[in-house]
C-alpha cells in the first residue's frame, strides 16, 4: 500500500501559495582543499547516500477527487542532474552577490511534479571559498521519516563518501495508478474514518479548512499558546501584505560573546536561568529597538514585539520510535525597554515562564540528533509557525543548537551554516539561527518590499550584541 502524507504535511502543500512557499533552506559556506571541489564531486556524495532515504526519490501523487491525502510514489525518470545545480558568481564573488543569489532562489516554489528538494553549488565566492544552498519542501520534513536535504551532503569526517560503489542499484517502484490510488483510499477510510472524514466533502474550501485545521491540531505543541497569546499581537511593521520576493541577509557572530554575557550579565538570582537562547533573543530585541528607530517609529517603554519562538523537545510515537516536535513559545521581546541587561533578564523570566514544565532540550542532545539536524530543526519550527495567526505573533526566530565541531563535503570543510526559514502569511520577516562550530549563525529572510531595510536590522543585530558583551545600556 501507497504511503500517505499526514494531515499535517498535506497541509503544506494545500496551503502553499505564490506568495508563501512552504520550503526550508540552509545556505553552507565552505572552504574547498588544496585539490579543490567540483560539481561532480557533489553529485557523486550525494549519489552515494541518496539511498538511506527513500522520500528524496519520490514525488506527491493526488488521490483522484482527493477523497484522501495524497501519497508519496518512486520518481521512475528521478534525474540528480536536475535537483543538483551549478551556479557561479560574477567578481569579486562578495556576500552581497552570494545574499541576492539566494533571495533570488528561495522566493521559488518548488516543482511539484518532482521530488520537493534543490540543491545548489554556487562557486566563485570571494577568498576561494564555495557555498552550497539548499532548499526542502515542509511536506518532506516530518522529522522522523525524512531530514533536510542538508543531511546528504555533511559529514563529521573529512574525506567521508557514503556507502560502498557495490550497493544495489535503486530501481523505482511502479507508481499505482488511478484506480489503486482510490481503493486504496476507501481500505484507509474502512480502517481509519476520521483521518478522511473531512476531507471527503467537496470544494476547495472545505479542503483548505482541512489543512487550517490540521496544521493547527498541533496538541501539545500548541498549549504553551493559551496563557501568553490571550491578547493579539501589536501593531507592527514587521506585519504586512506580502509578495513574491525576498530579501535573504546573513549575520556571523561569535559563539563565545555569548557566553561571555551569560557569564557576566546573568549574575546574581538569575545565574542559574539564563541561557544561551535568552541572550540570543536579547541580541535580537536590541536590535529591533534600534531598527524601528532608525524607521522612525514610536517606541516608548512598553513597546514590544512579540515573537513565536519555536522550542525542540523529544519524546516516542506510539510505535516507540524516535520522534522530534517542537513546542510553541511566545515571548514579549522588551524593545521599549533602553538597557541591555535588563532586557535580557526580563527575557530570561519570560522564557522561564514559559518553559515550566516542559521537556526542552539541551543544546548537546539537540547537535547530536541525525546527524546534521538543525536544518531539520529549523523546518519543524516553520512548520508550526506557519500554523499560527499573524495575529498571535510579530516574527518567527528559530534557534538550534548546531555540533561544535567541524563538519565536511568530502574533504572541503563547512565554515559557516546559516538557515532561512520561510515567511507565513501576514509576515514580512523570518529569523532563523544556528549555531556551529564556536559561531552563532543568523539568517534574516524578508520580504522584499515590505522590508526594503532588513540590512539595516542585520546591523542592528550586530550592534546589540556588541553592546551586551560590553555591558553597556545595562
Amino acid at each position: 500500500m501507497s504511503d500517505r502524507l499526514t494531515s499535517l504535511d498535506a497541509s503544506f502543500l494545500y496551503l502553499e501559495e505564490s506568495t508563501t512557499a512552504m520550503h526550508v533552506g540552509s545556505v553552507m559556506i565552505f572552504q574547498p582543499p588544496v585539490e579543490g571541489f567540483d560539481y561532480d564531486q557533489l553529485i557523486r556524495i550525494m549519489g552515494r547516500r541518496i539511498g538511506a532515504i527513500p522520500r528524496f526519490r519520490q514525488k506527491v501523487r493526488d488521490v483522484p477527487g482527493r477523497i484522501a491525502n495524497p501519497v508519496w510514489v518512486d520518481d521512475e525518470n528521478f534525474d540528480m542532474g536536475y535537483h543538483v545545480r551549478r551556479t557561479g558568481l560574477p567578481r569579486p564573488g562578495s556576500d552581497p552577490q552570494l545574499q541576492d543569489f539566494v533571495a533570488r532562489v528561495q522566493a521559488r516554489r518548488l516543482d511539484r511534479s518532482r521530488p520537493l528538494w534543490e540543491v545548489y553549488l554556487v562557486e566563485g565566492l570571494e577568498q576561494g571559498r564555495f557555498a552550497i544552498v539548499t532548499k526542502t519542501h515542509h511536506a518532506l520534513i516530518d522529522g522522523v521519516h525524512a531530514l533536510d536535504i542538508a543531511h546528504l551532503i555533511v559529514d563529521s569526517t573529512r574525506g567521508a563518501v557514503g556507502p560502498a560503489d557495490d550497493q544495489d542499484p535503486w530501481e523505482a517502484h511502479r507508481p499505482p495508478g488511478s484506480l489503486e490510488l482510490v481503493t486504496e483510499a476507501v481500505v484507509d477510510a474502512v480502517r481509519r474514518p476520521a483521518q478522511v472524514v473531512d476531507l471527503v466533502r467537496g470544494g476547495v474550501e472545505d479542503v483548505l479548512s482541512v489543512g487550517r485545521r490540521a496544521a493547527e491540531s498541533a496538541g501539545s505543541m500548541l498549549s504553551a499558546l493559551a496563557r501568553t497569546a490571550a491578547r493579539p499581537a501589536p501593531e507592527s511593521p514587521l506585519n504586512a501584505e506580502i509578495g513574491t520576493t525576498r530579501r535573504w541577509v546573513n549575520v556571523a557572530t561569535d559563539l563565545q560573546d555569548y557566553r561571555d554575557v551569560r557569564t557576566h550579565l546573568g549574575r546574581g538570582a538569575y545565574a542559574d536561568d539564563v541561557t544561551i537562547n535568552d541572550v540570543i533573543l536579547a541580541t535580537i530585541a536590541g536590535g529591533f529597538r534600534t531598527w524601528l528607530l532608525n524607521r522612525g517609529e514610536a517606541v516608548s517603554g512598553s513597546t514590544v514585539v512579540r515573537a513565536m519562538v519555536p522550542v525542540s523537545i523529544y519524546g516516542h510515537d506510539p510505535s516507540g520510535m524516535y520522534a522530534n516536535q517542537v513546542m510553541a513559545c511566545v515571548v514579549n521581546l522588551p524593545v521599549g525597554e533602553p538597557g541591555a541587561s535588563m532586557r535580557l533578564h526580563q527575557i530570561a523570566f519570560a522564557m522561564r515562564q514559559q518553559m515550566e514544565g516542559g521537556q526542552a532540550v539541551g543544546a548537546t542532545a539537540l547537535a547530536n540528533l541525525a546527524g546534521f539536524a538543525p536544518p531539520t530543526l529549523h523546518a519543524l519550527g516553520a512548520r508550526l509557525g506557519s500554523a499560527m495567526s499573524r495575529r498571535i505573533y510579530n516574527v518567527m526566530i528559530t534557534n538550534v543548537p548546531g555540533p561544535q565541531s567541524p563538519l565536511y563535503a568530502g574533504e572541503a570543510q563547512m565554515l559557516s551554516t546559516y538557515p532561512v526559514t520561510p515567511l507565513a502569511k501576514g509576515q514580512a520577516l523570518s529569523i532563523g539561527v544556528t549555531s556551529y562550530n564556536g559561531g552563532v549563525y543568523y539568517g534574516l529572510n524578508a520580504d522584499r518590499d515590505a522590508m526594503p531595510d532588513v540590512d539595516v536590522l542585520a546591523q542592528s543585530i550586530r550592534d546589540s550584541l556588541t553592546e551586551l558583551a560590553s555591558g553597556r545600556g545595562s
